[in-house]
């Protein structure tokens, strides 16, 4: 029975191996594979200890395969092409992934704010491929805690709590909006009355019904006025309010051609206006060269009300 040695196999070995099939000497061999040739020798006979059985005849001249290393042969060489194809593979891989930007978005700015900001980005970066998830703040919140994305466009007030604290978040503030009172205008295009109006409500999963709740609590602790209707979705709520069925506080960024063109108009006085931010968080830790280049583009980003500045 032969006995096989237990011992790492080298591709280094199979390369050598492979050298002196094709040179049939041991010093030719050694020359082109840029060695000394006791150590292409000690590389041969470790790997024939790996497999178990003499491949080359040292006795003879030149230096031939033996039965056993011809049998072997095409597998070494099949086993170095694939190799080098998978590290060439997984070299390309990286290289792509380093390029690749993955973040999510609120539902409001993946429509008002990311398409533009996606082709300046395109014209400045080399960006492979970008993903972008739009869901609620809650959603996108989890899927940065989790390291699903790379980043995280939202909007933000400094009342509304969040998970993403630093030492393990950072943000950064590109711009301004602000969540404005909107409905449909009577016939003679006036506001409604307030106290007429019934409430398009954000849901538990919306950041701006928790940034409404801190800064405007009054709105629902004194039943001031009655939820008609409730959904985490800004633009829903906007449809909505197009309607006639209601009050909505949508971001102006969402509403700037109707505020225009007066299919909708302000509700109320300033004081039931509020001011948020146009935020961008990412992982304090580093990031791919890409995230890290799209980050440093966001720092130097100003966008207010949806016009950039």
């Amino acid at each position: 029975m032969l006995k096989t040695i237990n011992r790492p196999l080298d591709l280094e070995w199979l390369e050598d191996f492979s050298a002196v099939a094709h040179w049939r000497n041991f010093s030719k061999a050694a020359t082109a594979r840029h060695m000394a040739q006791p150590v292409l020798s000690r590389h041969i006979k470790a790997l024939e200890e790996w497999v178990g059985v003499p491949l080359l005849d040292r006795t003879s001249h030149p230096v031939s395969l033996t039965e056993a290393g011809v049998a072997f042969l095409p597998y070494a060489a099949v086993a170095i092409e694939e190799l080098i194809k998978g590290r060439d593979l997984a070299r390309t891989t990286v290289e792509k992934s380093a390029k690749k930007l993955t973040l999510a978005a609120t539902h409001v700015l993946s429509i008002t704010f990311f398409p533009q900001w996606l082709q300046e980005l395109e014209a400045k970066l080399k960006i492979e491929s970008v993903q972008m998830i739009s869901d609620s703040f809650q959603a996108c919140q989890t899927l940065m805690m989790e390291r699903k994305v790379q980043c995280l466009l939202c909007h933000g007030h400094a009342l509304q709590q969040s998970q993403l604290l630093a030492p393990d978040f950072v943000y950064t503030v590109m711009g301004m909006d602000v969540l404005l009172p909107v409905a449909k205008p009577l016939s003679d295009a006036a506001s409604p009355d307030f106290s007429t109006l019934a409430l398009l409500a954000y849901g538990q999963e919306s950041s701006f019904g928790k940034i409404m709740k801190d800064v405007l609590p009054e709105v629902f602790q004194e039943n001031r006025l009655v939820t008609h209707f409730t959904s985490h979705h800004a633009v829903l709520l906007k449809t909505m309010a197009l309607d006639g069925r209601g009050v909505a506080w949508l971001p102006k960024s969402l509403v700037l051609d109707e505020l225009a063109n007066k299919r909708l108009v302000m509700v109320g006085d300033a004081a039931w206006q509020i001011p948020i931010e146009i935020r961008l968080y990412r992982h304090a830790d580093a990031l791919s060269e890409t995230a890290e280049a799209v980050w440093q583009n966001a720092k130097g980003n100003k966008i207010f009300h949806g016009r950039r500045v």
